[in-house]
């Protein structure tokens, strides 16, 4: 969604020559950074800087600002920029949008309900003036007809609010469900990375902290594998941010149909990858890592539009195991350190934490 829409610039609305130079104004102030920064002009990455060009968001401004001052930036830095603050906002607005739907619901089914329970006690006083009645001495037949009419039409007003209640609570079971099915798909979006489809880091901080936490308290293996592809810079540098992306979901695509269960497949940021393997002990955690190093690199790259070979695409493992008292950050730590001397080594390798030498500790 646009960062900022000028007063009357909804759809059929007018745009004042002011706040139309306004927006022209921040488009292309936008358009400029992607081209200072040789980001590609992506919807998701325009809306980003489109967004800083308005100012509304300080937090995001002072990031990017930092970014221009201290480094060049990247598309992986806008990526990572635009999860944070442009569609984690936008996930929060859908969630938001479905709990005013459900409230509307509730409130439909309380009034519903209401509306019975009015229709229910008339019809309970009916019955008692009628039983009054039927015990009166002076009670003959045509009487007794009229009773019996009106009671007819009160069981007839009473019937037709109990079908209205049921259609009504069949309606909103219905919307609830649809509702509810909406909000779950909302929560599984806001938890995965939008290019490669697998976890994002914020399910992968939590899933590693659960992980860890069931390991401490129940003594079960378990272990984190990261993965950096090698020369990911020549692939855009040399092909474009296009290649690079499919790149990344080809390693993401292997990485997550090789692994199973309750492991957790995640992009760790970059070109980096990680997976969490709860009751893996370290033997088969390495084997696991070395079994997907192969399938990355049996994969020949093509380029779409021309069919043209680019070469394999290779990458580096780093594997640690849980150890007692180990923390989130310890255990990211090690296998980050295995990461390292894997590339050390020479790249397209897998590199447990019980291979690692004193070497490659002073040097990580």
């Amino acid at each position: 969604m646009p960062a900022e829409r000028p007063a009357g610039a909804g759809l059929g609305g007018t745009v004042s020559e002011q706040e139309f130079r306004r927006a022209l104004g921040y488009a292309n102030s936008a358009l400029d950074l992607l081209k200072r920064a040789t980001i590609p002009p992506y919807p998701q990455f325009y809306e980003l800087l489109y967004t800083y060009a308005t100012g509304i968001n300080p937090a995001l401004n002072a990031r990017v600002n930092a970014i221009f001052r201290d480094g060049h930036p990247t598309a992986d830095i806008a990526e990572r920029l635009y999860n944070e603050f442009l569609r984690a906002q936008d996930a929060n607005e859908r969630i938001s949008g479905v709990s005013q739907r459900m409230s509307n619901r509730i409130v439909a089914i309380h009034d519903a309900i209401d509306t019975a329970m009015t229709t229910a006690s008339a019809y309970s006083a009916s019955l008692q003036v009628a039983s009054g009645d039927l015990g009166s001495d002076e009670l003959d037949a045509t009487r007794l007809r009229v009773l019996a009419d009106a009671l007819l039409a009160e069981t007839r007003r009473m019937q037709d609010a109990n079908h209205q209640l049921e259609m009504n609570l069949a309606a909103s079971r219905d919307d609830i469900e649809a509702l509810q099915r909406d909000l779950d798909d909302v929560r599984r979006e806001a938890l995965l990375d939008p290019l490669t489809k697998v976890y994002n880091r914020k399910a992968f901080d939590d899933g590693l902290l659960r992980a860890v936490s069931r390991a401490e308290e129940h003594g079960d293996h378990m272990c984190l594998m990261l993965i950096d592809i090698d020369h990911f810079k020549r692939f855009n540098d040399t092909w474009g941010h296009q290649t690079g992306d499919q790149v990344l979901r080809l390693v993401a695509m292997t990485l997550k149909s090789n692994i199973k269960g309750r492991d957790i497949a995640a992009r760790y940021g970059g070109e980096e990858f990680a997976a969490v393997l709860p009751d893996t002990d370290l033997e088969g955690a390495v084997i696991l890592a070395d079994n997907i190093r192969k399938a990355i690199q049996a994969k020949e790259l093509l380029k779409r539009s021309t069919n043209e070979k680019l070469g394999r695409v290779t990458a580096s493992f780093g594997v640690a195991m849980y150890r007692a008292g180990d923390t989130p950050s310890t255990l990211i730590e090690r296998a980050d350190r295995c990461l390292y001397a894997a590339k050390h080594r020479g790249r397209n390798m897998v590199v447990g934490e019980t291979e690692l030498g004193d070497e490659d500790i002073v040097a990580a």
